[in-house]
C-alpha cells in the first residue's frame, strides 16, 4: 500500500477533530449550544476523508497489481486501529464499570456500538468508530469483487441510504437509525466516489470552494422539524452537504493551503485518532472546565499517540519492509 501522505489531509483532520472537541464541549455547557452541531459536522468530514483515503489506497494497489490483497489491508488496518482503541476501552471499562453490562462491553469491543442505543456515556463516541470499522470490513471486498462496477455501486448507496432513513423513521427507529451503517453509508460513499472521480474532476476554483465551505457550515442548522422539511433535508440538503465536504477535500488537495500543511496543524491531524478516542471522558463531561477538559484530552491523546500508535505503526512498517524483501527475493530467478 502506498503510504505517501496526501497534502492537506492532516490539516483537514485537525479542523475536524477541533470541531468535534468544540461540539462535545458545547454539550456540557462550556460553549454556546449552537456550537453543538460542530461535533456531528466534524465526524461527517472524517467519514468523507476516510472514504477518499481508503479508496485511493485500494485503487492505487489495484492499478499496480490488478487486484487487492485483503489480508494485507486488514492487517495494516488492525495495526493502525486496534492497539489505541484497546487501551482506551480497557480504561473506560475500569473507570465506568458500574454503568456497564457485559453486552455493552462486548458490543464496544466488536465495533458494533452504533447498534447499541443504551451504551454508557463513555462509549458514546464509539458509534462513529464502529461505522468506520464496518466500512473497512465491507468496502475493500466489494471493490475487489466488483471493481468495474464501482461507480454504479457507490451511486446506488448514495441513492438508497436516504430511502432507508425514511423507512426507519416510519418504523420509529430512534433518530431514523442515523448511526446505523446502511443509513450513513452514503457519507462514506461520497468520499469513495471522490477518489474514483478525482482524476477527471477539473481544478475547483476558490469561489466554488468558498461556497461549498459555507454549505458545510450552515446546512447542519437547517430545521428539519416537519415531514416535508425532513424529506428536503434527506434527499437534497444532506447529499449537497456531503458533496460540499468532498469538494472542499479535493480543493485543498489540488491547492494545498499553507496553514493546512503547517507542521503544528499537521501534528494535530496526526494525533486526531487518539484525540477522538480520549476527548470523550473529558470534553462532554460537565465536571471539567473547558480549558482543563481540552488539556486533559490532549495529554491523554499525546500519550496514546507516542506510546501506543507510533510504536505499533513502526512495527507495521518493519513488517512491511521484511515482507517486501521476502517477496523480492522469491522473485529472483535461481539462475540469476
Amino acid at each position: 500500500m502506498n503510504s505517501k501522505r496526501i497534502p492537506s489531509l492532516d490539516g483537514l483532520r485537525a479542523i475536524s477533530i477541533a470541531t468535534v472537541v468544540v461540539g462535545h464541549a458545547a454539550r456540557a455547557h462550556h460553549f454556546p449550544k449552537i456550537w453543538s452541531a460542530f461535533g456531528n459536522t466534524g465526524v461527517r468530514i472524517f467519514f468523507v476523508i476516510s472514504g477518499y483515503l481508503i479508496t485511493s489506497i485500494l485503487l492505487s494497489e489495484h492499478a499496480r497489481t490488478g487486484t487487492i490483497n485483503l489480508r494485507e489491508f486488514y492487517i495494516r488496518r488492525a495495526y493502525r486501529i486496534f492497539p489505541a482503541a484497546l487501551v482506551f476501552l480497557m480504561f473506560a471499562v475500569v473507570m465506568d464499570w458500574h454503568q456497564m453490562t457485559f453486552l455493552h462491553v462486548a458490543v464496544a469491543f466488536f465495533y458494533l456500538a452504533n447498534y447499541d442505543y443504551a451504551r454508557p456515556w463513555i462509549f458514546g463516541h464509539l458509534w462513529s468508530l464502529s461505522v468506520e470499522e464496518q466500512f473497512y470490513i465491507l468496502w475493500p471486498s466489494v471493490l475487489k469483487r466488483w471493481h468495474q462496477h464501482r461507480r454504479a455501486i457507490l451511486l446506488g448507496v448514495i441513492a438508497f441510504a436516504p430511502v432507508l432513513h425514511v423507512v426507519l423513521y416510519a418504523l420509529k427507529v430512534p433518530a431514523g437509525g442515523d448511526s446505523l451503517f446502511p443509513v450513513i453509508a452514503d457519507n462514506l460513499a461520497m468520499g469513495c466516489l471522490l477518489a474514483v472521480l478525482a482524476p477527471r474532476i477539473p481544478r475547483i476554483s476558490g469561489y466554488l470552494a468558498l461556497a461549498m465551505t459555507a454549505a458545510v457550515i450552515f446546512i447542519p442548522y437547517y430545521p428539519a422539524i416537519s415531514l416535508p422539511r425532513t424529506l428536503f433535508m434527506l434527499f437534497f440538503l444532506r447529499p449537497l452537504f456531503y458533496m460540499s465536504i468532498a469538494g472542499v477535500v479535493l480543493h485543498v488537495i489540488q491547492v494545498p493551503y499553507h496553514f493546512l500543511n503547517w507542521p503544528p496543524i499537521e501534528w494535530v491531524g496526526k494525533i486526531s485518532y487518539s484525540l477522538y478516542l480520549w476527548q470523550e471522558p473529558f470534553c462532554p463531561n460537565p465536571y471539567f472546565r473547558p480549558v482543563y477538559a481540552v488539556l486533559l484530552a490532549l495529554f491523554a491523546a499525546i500519550l496514546s499517540y507516542y506510546l501506543v500508535e507510533q510504536p505499533m505503526l513502526k512495527f507495521r512498517e518493519k513488517r512491511s519492509r521484511e515482507r517486501r524483501a521476502v517477496i523480492a527475493q522469491a522473485t529472483v530467478s535461481p539462475a540469476a
